[in-house]
């Protein structure tokens, strides 16, 4: 029972509303996070189009002409270190064309 009243007790009652790009809450500059919601949209959907035709790594590696680590690191989520032009061209080669929108921002 007393651990409770302590567990409460570490919560934290502060909230910020968010930005609706969570790189932007977490304090990375506009462009930096406009760029890193950019790598991280078109990682999802490569992800999800090589699961969903259940491609093995060594289909990957012959088609992105990338060796086995790079594949495993791009599996796990690991595009720290992928350009958006890389990432975009696993996606082509996958046959699907990342596309950009625009809208205004809040402070705009």
């Amino acid at each position: 029972m007393a651990s409770k009243k302590v567990e409460a007790k570490n919560r934290s009652t502060h909230m910020t509303e968010a930005n609706g790009n969570v790189f932007v809450d977490l304090g990375f500059s506009g462009s930096d996070a406009i760029v890193m919601q950019m790598k991280i949209d078109i990682h999802t959907e490569i992800v999800r189009i090589v699961r969903s035709k259940r491609m093995k790594s060594r289909e990957l590696e012959r088609l992105f002409d990338e060796p086995q680590p790079r594949i495993s690191e791009l599996m796990r989520g690991k595009i720290a270190k992928l350009s958006i032009t890389k990432l975009t061209d696993y996606a082509a080669k996958l046959g699907i064309r990342p596309k950009i929108t625009f809208e205004r921002s809040r402070a705009a």
